[in-house]
């Protein structure tokens, strides 16, 4: 227990400072903070309270640590069912009104105020009334890891949470019920000192987890500000040479005219020819700084109401030329979403994904799918090629500006960042998928809150089906 305290506070403190401030993340950072107080009240009743030496510093000490063991012990026993019960319905939301959303949490604190108004107070072997408590904390406890665990997400970019989820912070909860509800509650006393051992693997796999996938979005998070912090030094940095290029591709052309003109007036034609070639590559260096300028600049959204199935349609139909010889299949939900995004950006952003895909199947040929699949906080874009994917490495600079795979002067391996970008402007996600000889599948997620999304009549029925398009014909 001197190891799992101060672990599972620190837990606590990570979930709260990195958890971009999500629900889930505070009340899963709750549960952690109300397991880690009995692990404390287990240290002090286990080490600091008996290694009291007798006399002046005993009686000093001995009853101050005694009441915060009394109320680390209690705060344990209620707060941990109480806590993991919010954070699955935070996790796994529901839809209710507004009004019983803000008077849930109060409502599911009733239980513990007649507990603690109503039965005896704390001691060493009763610290609750067990045989009442686990009335209410049991179901807590089961309800919660049912709602979690009836979440089945599939192939999704909430995935690997989910199943860090089910893993690090489900078993380990079912295990505390029965050790620190069921079994005292037909006499089975101190049974929690057991829990530490469960707790520190959970902790483990929740390290693991995060370090290797994320976890609630804290992994997102620092990937995000890091790209955050590269992609505003690199627009700041295009911005100051788009200016100077400007200035300098402007005296080239206004002093070139002059050679020009000179040129012509003196009847020297391989002077002119020159001083064209001169014109035209400036103009060309001129547009290139212009082009990488505005993918990199900060990106100004204008939102319209948009219907999202027709905005995946419209923008596969302008890329019909560039998927000669692969397979396209579109599967759309069968009712129709609109959203308040920025049409512009957002079609170019899967343009520019669409387009990664089939270049990696050039060549070779076969299955570009383009899915529109529909959640219960968000809509997400699929894109998922069957081209050689790439390697870890690969995928983990895939969306650094400028870090590209293909060769070419034109290609400044600027269409992933800049998706990304969007993404992030409209308050959703871009993650990338992909492996080794399966293909890459990458995931535009827009959360329907901060899009204003709602379903409308569809024009078509579209549930699962083939666009019927085969490029190669």
């Amino acid at each position: 227990m001197l190891f799992v305290w101060p672990v599972l506070w620190a837990v606590a403190l990570f979930l709260l400072a990195a958890g971009s401030g999500s629900s889930a993340s505070r009340r899963l950072a709750a549960v952690s903070f109300f397991a880690g107080t009995g692990a404390l009240a287990a240290v002090l009743d286990l080490n600091l309270i008996p290694a009291l030496a007798e006399g002046a510093v005993r009686d000093r000490w001995e009853p101050p640590l005694y009441r915060l063991q009394a109320a680390a012990s209690v705060s344990s026993y209620y707060g941990v069912p109480y806590a993991f019960l919010l954070f699955a319905l935070a996790f796994r939301p529901v839809r209710m009104p507004p009004a019983l959303r803000r008077a849930l949490p109060v409502v599911l604190l009733l239980p513990i105020a007649l507990c603690l108004l109503l039965t005896p107070g704390y001691t060493e072997r009763y610290p609750v009334s067990f045989d009442i408590v686990v009335w209410w904390a049991a179901p807590y406890i089961l309800y919660g890891s049912a709602h979690i665990l009836a979440l089945h997400p599939r192939r999704s970019p909430l995935s690997p949470t989910y199943w860090i989820v089910c893993l690090a912070v489900v078993p380990p909860v079912l295990f505390l019920m029965v050790m620190s509800y069921v079994l005292p509650s037909l006499g089975m006393l101190r049974m929690w000192v057991y829990n530490a051992w469960v707790a520190s693997l959970a902790v483990a796999v929740f390290l693991v987890g995060l370090f290797s996938y994320g976890f609630m979005g804290v992994r997102l998070l620092v990937d995000r500000r890091r790209l955050d912090t590269t992609w505003r030094a690199v627009g700041a940095g295009t911005a100051i040479l788009n200016h100077a290029m400007k200035n300098d591709a402007g005296k080239l052309r206004l002093f070139g005219e002059k050679t020009k003109r000179y040129a012509e007036r003196t009847g020297q034609p391989e002077l002119l020819q020159d001083i064209e070639t001169m014109l035209s590559a400036s103009l060309h260096m001129q547009e290139m700084i212009a082009r990488v300028h505005r993918r990199t600049g900060d990106l100004e959204l204008r939102r319209t109401g948009v219907r999202l199935g027709g905005l995946v349609r419209a923008t596969l139909a302008a890329l019909e030329p560039q998927l000669e010889g692969v397979r396209l299949r579109l599967e759309l939900p069968a009712r129709e979403w609109q959203a308040e995004v920025d049409a512009a950006q957002l079609g170019e952003a899967l343009s520019n994904v669409v387009s990664n895909a089939a270049d990696a199947m050039r060549g070779r040929g076969g299955t570009l799918t383009v899915k529109l699949s529909e959640g219960r906080r968000e809509l997400v874009v699929e894109v998922a090629d069957t081209g050689p994917g790439m390697t870890r490495s690969q995928r983990a600079h895939a969306l650094e500006p400028f870090y590209t795979t293909k060769g070419g002067g034109t290609n400044f391996g600027l269409g992933l960042p800049y998706a990304y970008q969007v993404m992030r402007k409209h308050g959703g996600t871009l993650t990338v998928r992909s492996r080794i000889g399966q293909g890459t599948t990458v995931y535009m997620a827009l959360p329907k809150r901060s899009v204003r999304a709602e379903p409308v009549a569809s024009s078509r029925a579209a549930d699962k089906r083939e666009a019927g398009l085969d490029a190669g014909h």
